[in-house]
């Protein structure tokens, strides 16, 4: 290898193979890079794109992140059907071989630990969206005349304002009850702050409940059915299930670059 080195995980040697002729950022094929008994897995990247200076411009190109997100995940993906990695961060880059050992040995009591909390363990993800609220003119009866005085609009504003603050609240409490059910079920879980449906633009509606929960491979599909099962239990609010994942949320602070 002759550029700087990206690194997608580290694990424990692999008990089989990867996928024949994985590839990786860039379409560069992956490696694993064995050192004090563990297994960074590693592709070449070009300095030119992946140096600091580079790499900051880059990620704020949001098509060329997509890319790179896509392939990150691949090789994660790939990983997870094989072994329990522990993903690091995108865009995590050190300057050689070297670079990634001294990397492992600063970090090696935190990954043996981590890796032996994380054996036979995956992540799933949980949203709960509350569904596009109807708009304020539907709270008010066709039948009713328009409003006579300025009193008796601000009455129908007060109205309109305690309906949707209902609404809200039914859906909050929803929301605390699943999230209270499934992480009395995994082992461990992690509330994320709520997506901005306008910046990610993936869903509709306003999002209640964005947490991950840590379970146990051979639990996974009794955990699925626990969430299928709520799925109806909340008129005008989405679930939606997501996984199983590499456990990003039950990771840790990992190393980010070392160029």
């Amino acid at each position: 290898m002759t550029g700087l080195r990206y690194v997608y995980a580290v694990c424990r040697p692999l008990g089989a193979p990867l996928q024949a002729q994985l590839t990786g950022v860039v379409g560069a094929p992956v490696k694993q890079l064995p050192h004090h008994g563990l297994i960074a897995v590693v592709s070449e990247v070009p300095e030119r794109d992946f140096a600091e200076d580079p790499l900051r411009a880059h990620l704020e190109d949001l098509d060329w992140l997509s890319a790179t997100a896509r392939a990150h995940q691949g090789v994660i993906d790939a990983l997870t059907v094989v072994t329990t990695p522990l993903p690091l961060r995108m865009a995590t880059v050190f300057r050689d071989d070297s670079g990634v050992r001294t990397m492992i040995e600063s970090c090696e009591e935190h990954f043996r630990a981590t890796l032996e909390r994380l054996q036979g363990r995956v992540e799933w993800g949980v949203k709960v969206y509350l569904e596009a609220e109807q708009p304020q003119e539907a709270t008010v009866p066709e039948s009713e005349p328009k409003a006579a005085s300025g009193r008796d609009y601000l009455r129908r504003r007060r109205q309109q304002t305690m309906a949707r603050e209902d609404v809200w609240e039914k859906a909050e409490a929803f929301a605390t009850r699943l999230h209270e059910k499934l992480s009395a079920f995994a082992e461990d879980s992690r509330l994320h702050a709520p997506q901005n449906a306008a910046l990610s633009g993936t869903a509709a509606g306003r999002n209640v409940l964005n947490a991950a929960y840590l379970v146990p491979r051979a639990h996974s599909e009794e955990f699925v059915e626990v969430v299928d099962r709520t799925k109806d239990d909340a008129p005008g609010l989405r679930v939606e299930l997501t996984g199983p994942w590499a456990a990003y949320s039950f990771a840790g602070e990992l190393p980010r670059e070392g160029t």
